[in-house]
């Protein structure tokens, strides 16, 4: 059945998606803050900036005036950059109907809080049900109908299962999972791991050290979101290794991008300037590392990472510092909670 779905944010995702749910029937509404882009969306009916190249189906609407995106829908989607999402939710709030479906699309972890997106978007708009759309899915190929499976996850297995219905598609598969602590978490750090991909493609080191980095990247992030509550198995899951693997390796990654620029020896704004986009891993970076600390998780790749964007450290350096750490038994555990 068709139903009225509110996209509050048109970059290249929110855009994707947008395609994605009016090419299933869906009556999309996009919001965003931008009049320039609206006119392009509606009159162009392509996102020349964010999405060349797909054509944006007449069942999408895009308009400026966030209450008319949100009036008389049946589901809303957030797909706005991480750092921006909790003054979004803020705006939005006395719009949303008590009830009503967020979809959190995004992917990061507060600055100064380390509070997940969920979490932020709860407590700004209380009177909703959350679910976080997670998993390996460039906006580019989800655009161009690429085959793409993700992950619907919330508290609310009812409310999964609604998004799963409606997100389904013969070219987007939707699995469910109650770990929404996971599946965030493991979406957001990523970011972090990929941009250490870059950054070893950049000092033009080969296959082997960005599968070590892979391997090594997904334990951290398993380590640490076990601490915060998040179930293991997840993390094996297409949210974890599954998102990890297409940003770490796919030049549609932004981070990976900003990666290859700083191993070539560019400073963290040069590179971020040059991408031209979002570079979510570097904000994640920090968090993650902040959040390593508070609760005490051995996160040695995050840490060099920090180290490499904020502290100025040689990105040679800190890859010889990783070779070098103390030996280590590799399935030997270093708690009931954590892998080593």
């Amino acid at each position: 059945m068709s139903k009225n779905i509110a996209i509050i944010g048109a970059g290249s995702w929110g855009t994707a998606l947008s395609v994605l749910l009016a090419k299933s029937g869906h009556s999309v509404k996009m919001w965003s803050i931008f009049k320039e882009e609206v006119e392009m969306i509606n009159k162009v009916r392509e996102h020349i900036d964010k999405l060349p190249g797909v054509l944006i189906p007449n069942g999408v609407k895009a308009t400026d005036d966030v209450e008319e995106a949100i009036d008389n829908t049946h589901l809303l989607v957030m797909v706005v950059p991480s750092h921006t999402v909790r003054t979004n939710a803020k705006e939005i709030s006395k719009y949303v109907k008590d009830g009503t479906i967020v979809v959190s699309c995004s992917k990061g972890i507060e600055e100064g809080t380390g509070l997940r997106l969920s979490e932020i978007i709860k407590q700004e708009i209380p009177q909703c049900e959350i679910v976080a759309l997670s998993g390996p899915s460039h906006a580019e190929e989800v655009g161009k109908d690429v085959p793409t499976a993700v992950v619907a996850a919330s508290e609310n297995i009812k409310a999964a299962e609604y998004v799963q219905d409606i997100f389904m598609s013969p070219k987007f598969r939707v699995y469910t999972n109650s770990d929404i602590i996971g599946v965030e978490l493991g979406g957001a750090l990523k970011n972090s791991i990929a941009l250490c991909a870059g950054i070893s493609d950049g000092l033009g080191f080969g296959d082997n050290t960005k599968a070590a980095l892979m391997t090594r990247g997904i334990t951290e992030i398993t380590r640490l979101g076990v601490s915060m509550g998040a179930r293991r198995e997840t993390f094996a899951g297409l949210a974890g290794i599954g998102d990890l693997i297409v940003t770490c390796t796919s030049m549609h990654s932004r981070n990976r991008r900003a990666g290859i620029l700083i191993g070539q020896g560019k400073s963290l704004k040069e590179a971020v300037d040059e991408v031209k986009m979002v570079v979510e891993g570097v904000v994640t970076t920090k968090a993650a590392y902040e959040l390593a600390m508070k609760k005490d998780v051995v996160m040695p790749i995050t840490t060099e990472a920090y180290n490499v964007l904020f502290n100025g450290k040689n990105a040679k350096q800190a890859v010889v510092d990783l070779m070098m750490r103390d030996k280590r038994n590799e399935v030997e555990i270093m708690d009931e909670n954590a892998w080593l």
